[in-house]
């Protein structure tokens, strides 16, 4: 099943990506089968799943084995460890009509990525469409951000609880609890990584993600930009549960990895303090 990526003769109706390295294979099954169910709804239309590893070792294609997918499924294996955004952008130019950009640690109900399609085809205006998330044990995440302030991320990322208790309300208002506590809202300037269903001719035209960043901002950086070239929308009605996140908890390197994206994202778009 490890194969490179080819051209191919016609669009796909959807196309999905998911990259991983080093993945939890327990986790990263329950996301395939996940995905398996939901595309397994898109009936009669032309589906295809990429998986891209950036592991040294090829541990996936003996899971995919055992997960009953009714599409094509490729993985793509060898290129090493280049990142989570230049990753995805190994298939760019093979994306569908649309296009999600999904993370291995991600579960959802099986009617989500018809009821996904179903919405994109009714509002042709939406370049980009994000859903509602939840943490595994229910609690809600908030995956709309309006423009990071430098305050924002070091109180969000690395402030301990007391201190963020004293930011509660900058940090709704960055979060954007009001805005998204109820219907379809169209707009939010930034939007996570995570789950990122893209209208296939718009992400061709943002050239993907910026191969600039190895880790972190990169969705920020592709959803604002998103925001620039059409409209984007949070969409309620489409669920997921979400168990990644917390780059401050994860230990130096990656807490590296945040900063130095960070300064790219601020040299890109500029920085604001406040």
């Amino acid at each position: 099943m490890t194969t490179s990526v080819s051209a191919r003769s016609e669009p796909a109706r959807l196309t999905v990506s998911l990259v991983t390295f080093q993945p939890d294979l327990s986790t990263l099954r329950k996301t395939l089968v996940c995905l398996s169910r939901a595309l397994g709804q898109i009936l009669g239309e032309h589906v295809k799943l990429f998986v891209i590893d950036n592991s040294q070792v090829d541990s996936v294609s003996p899971l995919l084995a055992d997960i009953p997918f009714r599409c094509e499924v490729q993985v793509v294996h060898g290129h090493g460890n280049i990142g989570f955004g230049r990753a995805h952008n190994l298939v760019l130019a093979q994306t569908g009509q649309y296009h999600l950009i999904v993370n291995p640690d991600i579960e959802m109900k099986p009617p989500m990525l018809r009821q996904a399609i179903e919405f994109m085809d009714a509002h042709p205006c939406c370049d980009l469409l994000t859903p509602r998330a939840s943490w595994p044990n229910g609690t809600r995440q908030y995956l709309c951000k309006r423009y990071p302030a430098l305050v924002d991320l070091v109180v969000r990322g690395f402030a301990p609880r007391p201190v963020k208790s004293l930011f509660a309300r900058r940090l709704e208002r960055y979060e954007m609890r009001s805005e998204t506590d109820g219907q379809t809202y169209w707009g939010p300037p930034i939007v996570s990584g995570c789950f990122m269903f893209f209208r296939g001719p718009a992400l061709r035209a943002l050239k993907g993600f910026d191969p600039q960043y190895f880790l972190y901002f990169e969705d920020f950086d592709l959803s604002y930009r998103a925001g620039q070239h059409g409209r984007t929308a949070y969409v309620p009605q489409i669920e997921i549960v979400h168990a990644g996140g917390h780059a401050a908890q994860k230990g130096f390197w990656h807490i590296k990895q945040f900063l130095i994206s960070a300064t790219i994202f601020y040299r890109s778009h500029g920085l604001r303090i406040l």
